[in-house]
């Protein structure tokens, strides 16, 4: 009895395994949508690499130079200690990291508070809250009136200025709340029951069991501070309260003039620098957007 249960065994396995195996027009297409996906990853690559390239080049070489740069053009690190010397790199910098640590951090606790409080089931006129909150989504007080409410409250020519008016993001807080949502009622409750406030349910059961959509949410805060330029240019007069992208975008519409053999490789220069620090942090955290987005976006 022993071998024809074995030959049963494998006949099913046998059969599992030509059930799973894959016919040849999904596998084409497999490889077709593998070539073409790096192809994309290729294209959206090589200007990054063009100027990374361009910016360890000798200026002449890249004057002269035309077509696809796949090799720095004479090696130079000219464009890079020009960029060393230039104060307002420097200070770009260190205005660009007190905002982003600052309105992360600060970003992050509005968006919790918000989202904990439109995720409860009994909280009174609800709806009406949140049906306000989306409104501003779609419409806004306008560049001038937001400029003189800033203004009123001496938030012009201030660090602070690009901080707290943005501290909260209705896009981002909907998604934690739609998180918040679906985390089981029973943590909840049992919380409530043992004697837990809503402070100790927030920080030691909601937050820990939401990470991935937290992370995400850093991630979003994080790049549009880093790239913001805009309300720090209306904002703020004084070159030593610029943030880096200020001094980027000041860089790359500099006008031409006699030194544009340098200027390209040094604008080549200030890109790599300005953006080298979000790209060297994006790939720890880009494994949670899938996920934390798809927990924020999706109630079970």
């Amino acid at each position: 009895m022993k071998p024809e249960k074995n030959r049963k065994i494998q006949a099913t396995v046998d059969q599992t395994t030509v059930k799973m195996k894959k016919s040849v027009g999904e596998r084409s297409f497999q490889l077709c949508n593998n070539i073409f996906l790096i192809l994309l990853g290729l294209l959206c690559l090589y200007p990054l690499w063009y100027v990374a390239m361009g910016s360890i080049s000798d200026h002449q070489k890249v004057l002269l130079y035309s077509g696809p740069m796949l090799l720095p053009q004479g090696l130079s690190t000219e464009a890079y200690q020009m960029v060393s010397r230039n104060p307002n790199i420097l200070s770009g910098y260190f205005n660009t990291f007190f905002i982003l640590i600052i309105g992360v951090i600060l970003d992050m606790i509005f968006t919790c508070l918000g989202a904990y409080v439109l995720a409860q089931k009994n909280v009174l006129w609800k709806r009406p809250l949140m049906l306000f909150i989306m409104f501003t989504m779609f419409f806004s007080g306008g560049l001038i009136p937001s400029y003189l409410n800033m203004k009123q409250l001496h938030l012009t020519g201030t660090r602070w200025g690009l901080i707290i008016p943005f501290c909260i993001n209705t896009y981002n807080m909907i998604i934690l709340r739609t998180a918040f949502e679906g985390l089981p009622d029973s943590l909840i409750e049992a919380a409530k029951i043992d004697g837990a406030g809503h402070m100790t349910i927030l920080s030691r059961i909601v937050l820990p069991l939401s990470k991935a959509t937290l992370a995400v949410l850093v991630l979003y805060y994080g790049v549009g501070i880093w790239n913001g330029w805009f309300w720090a240019s209306v904002l703020i007069r004084e070159r030593n309260k610029l943030p880096l992208q200020v001094i980027l975008r000041e860089v790359l519409l500099a006008p031409q003039g006699d030194t544009e053999p340098i200027a390209i490789t040094v604008r080549y220069a200030t890109i790599i620098v300005a953006t080298a620090p979000i790209l060297c942090i994006y790939p720890f955290i880009q494994k949670y957007f899938t996920k934390g987005v798809l927990i924020g976006a999706v109630k079970e």
